[in-house]
């Protein structure tokens, strides 16, 4: 069959260095780190004590009270998110056919939260189960989609994707692969977390995963640099319109970019580890580059994984390198995490919604915090390292990687 091409109509995002598209991209563009000290709980007690939090956010300012109490933050987020993107896409919502409107969304974790909540409530008591009959709607990681769906009357494909760190770029290939096959019109797609909890952070100190700089936690999440210790947790949302090519140019909407490709992969390795010579990591991008029908060397920006692990950084930037060959070298890379810390499910989301952007503005943002590249990894890499910079970008690829060895890719081009 003929495959349709799908674009991107609508943006939003809720991040650690920005709680609208314009605030996001003014910090990406000036390498502001969103690392502070943790205010959601007493972390005194934790090796870490510092994440990349939202500042200024008040769910009140977009969310009826009375329903925000029946979402966990992490799905708050994502509706904050997706009214911003649809009111960017700007649809005639009288005209919108809503039964070919999908949400198909991503998270690692859900309702996190919440879960915690009530066993904490729970083991304060004596013993007798008085659980918020909310506590089930709210926790689970599909409560995301359908609040976003139920808000908008959107009646088309509504589910969430769950693949860890890669989740959020699982959804946006399942939103293309409904658009473009004519399953549907349009997609509100993207991932939303909110990790920065006693059991996330607890849990992720635990197994040595997360950084411990808890003098300097500006400086705490340095992808690529010698003395990068784990990753910092962020939480927040990504949004994106995903809209049929013909249907986007019919209503006269703002085109952003198109997305092209989509690609797929396992390591087979490991639980928690990404495979060391970064073979899923190959493959995904592989995948998504013979999706898009584009040649390695068309691609100009990679927006990394680049979590900031000892391991998972250099099998990234080695499964580059065998991907692209000498053209790896010709490109821009950057890791963004540097600046929102790593937003597990959300990650991709809010790192798709930062590709579409370079695309836009031509300019790649920087790798942060990289005071001393690590020997380890090919110095002949273009990091972008701690300042951004303008530049051509036709065709932008972001990675996502999920513990349990998920691999997830997705491709840009400029329109």
């Amino acid at each position: 069959m003929e495959l349709k091409r799908v674009v991107v109509t609508g943006l939003g995002a809720l991040t650690p260095i920005g709680n609208t598209v314009s605030e996001y991209w003014d910090g990406l563009k000036n390498g502001v780190s969103g690392c502070g000290p943790i205010t959601k709980f007493d972390a005194e007690k934790f090796r870490t004590r510092f994440a990349c939090e939202l500042k200024n956010f008040k769910v009140e300012d977009f969310i009826n009270a009375k329903e925000a109490r029946k979402m966990d933050p992490f799905t708050q987020y994502a509706v904050v998110a997706a009214d911003e993107a649809i009111a960017d896409a700007n649809f005639d919502m009288d005209s919108l056919n809503k039964n070919k409107v999908g949400v198909i969304w991503g998270s690692g974790i859900g309702g996190l939260k919440t879960f915690e909540d009530e066993m904490i409530y729970f083991g304060q008591g004596d013993g007798t189960p008085k659980i918020n009959p909310f506590f089930i709607p709210k926790m689970i990681a599909d409560s995301s989609s359908g609040q976003i769906s139920i808000r908008n009357g959107f009646r088309g494909p509504n589910y969430v994707t769950v693949s860890a760190c890669s989740s959020a770029n699982n959804a946006i290939i399942d939103a293309f692969n409904y658009i473009r096959t004519g399953r549907i019109n349009v997609c509100v797609t993207g991932g939303s977390e909110a990790p920065v909890t006693i059991a996330s952070v607890g849990g992720f100190t635990a197994m040595h995963a997360m950084s411990t700089r808890n003098d300097d936690p500006a400086t705490a999440s340095r992808p690529y640099d010698v003395d990068r210790d784990g990753f910092v947790v962020g939480e927040g949302a990504g949004a994106l319109i995903l809209e049929e090519y013909e249907h986007a140019k019919a209503r006269g909407a703002k085109i952003y970019a198109e997305l092209i490709g989509g690609g797929f992969s396992s390591d087979a390795h490991h639980i928690t580890a990404p495979h060391p010579e970064g073979y899923g990591a190959l493959l995904s991008m592989i995948d998504a580059l013979e999706d898009a029908n584009i040649k390695p060397e068309e691609v100009d920006y990679v927006n990394t994984h680049g979590t900031s692990t000892p391991i998972g950084d250099p099998q990234e930037i080695k499964a580059i390198v065998d991907c692209f060959g000498e053209h790896a070298y010709k490109m821009a890379i950057s890791s963004t995490k540097s600046m929102t810390g790593h937003l597990l499910g959300g990650a991709g989301a809010v790192e798709a919604v930062a590709s579409v952007l370079a695309i836009q503005h031509q300019f790649v943002p920087p790798t942060i915090n990289v005071f001393n590249r690590d020997p380890e990894i090919d110095q002949r890499i273009d990091l972008t390292e701690n300042v951004g910079k303008a530049r051509k970008i036709d065709v932008a690829l972001s990675n996502g990687f999920g513990f349990g060895g998920h691999n997830a890719t997705v491709i840009f081009r400029k329109i």
